[in-house]
């Protein structure tokens, strides 16, 4: 079987769309429709039902959906084990990582890779950490450098390398940052800013009020943290942020309850070939960059 029809196959089924497929594989709609309708000859059955402009699976799209993911992991990763046999260090690096640790963790780390390893495309996708979570469990991704989960999860394997302390602040005009001490239930009675309510950092922040039955008041919610601080010191509410964002333009709460401190890593996949490339990577995360 083709693994070029397969590899259109897989896109249009998680893109629902052949134009945005085309474009993630950067070919023309006609070329993917044609790999799509060669793929249908072959298993002799219809894999997309097209309704118009909305494209659907069917019961066979269905069913292919998680063998040709995996047979195509399985190809790169036999690619991979090869490959990393000859010693050297090149290929695509895929890696997921959040915008802040990409601001603020990554640059030295990416400094030094890219003059050590100039043969290696980085290939760098910002998003939510727990999306490059997901994308490493699936395989879209060899590597995730992320806010690591409060609980570890035994399908992927995480490495600590940062220990990031969180911090209660405010604007120092804010009402709170005039009491010299803050509890959770005061807390309560103002708007809180804070990330939205997949992310590990809510978790972790949420779980100290509900082991008090207490009720967050939260005014709003986005993932970017850097947008959360400046919410914050314009006087829109109080956060729960890295306590490397601490500046000017913000205070500590002093709160009566002590945060734990977030974790911050690498998580890859047990069961998948680790390329040279991901672990030269690896080799300088861990010597701090």
């Amino acid at each position: 079987m083709d693994t070029q029809a397969l590899t259109a196959f897989l896109a249009v089924a998680e893109s629902g769309s052949f134009s945005t497929a085309a474009e993630r594989l950067f070919l023309t709609q006609p070329a993917v429709s044609k790999r799509i309708a060669q793929l249908e000859q072959q298993l002799g059955t219809r894999l997309f039902d097209r309704v118009g402009r909305r494209i659907r699976l069917t019961e066979a799209g269905e069913a292919l959906l998680p063998r040709a993911r995996q047979v195509l992991l399985d190809l790169e990763d036999m690619g991979r084990a090869i490959s990393n046999l000859t010693g050297t260090v090149s290929g695509t690096l895929r890696i997921g990582t959040s915008h802040h640790i990409g601001l603020h963790r990554l640059p030295p780390v990416l400094r030094r890779f890219s003059r050590e390893y100039p043969d290696v495309k980085l290939d760098i996708h910002f998003i939510d950490s727990e999306e490059a979570w997901e994308a490493v469990l699936h395989g879209d991704l060899e590597m995730g450098v992320v806010t690591l989960p409060p609980q570890p999860d035994p399908r992927l394997h995480s490495q600590a390398v940062w220990q990031d302390p969180l911090v209660f602040m405010a604007a120092p005009e804010h009402p709170l940052a005039r009491l010299d001490r803050v509890t959770l239930e005061t807390l309560t009675g103002y708007s809180a800013i804070l990330p939205s309510p997949v992310t590990f950092t809510r978790r972790i922040v949420e779980s100290l009020f509900e082991e008090q039955a207490l009720t967050l008041n939260i005014s709003m919610s986005t993932n970017y943290l850097e947008t959360i601080h400046m919410m914050v010191s314009i006087g829109l509410g109080w956060s729960v942020l890295p306590e490397t964002m601490l500046d000017d333009s913000v205070v500590r709460l002093n709160v009566d309850t002590a945060l734990p401190v977030r974790r911050l890593g690498v998580v890859t996949h047990p069961g998948r070939s680790r390329s040279n490339a991901a672990g030269a990577f690896l080799d300088i995360l861990n010597s701090g960059g």
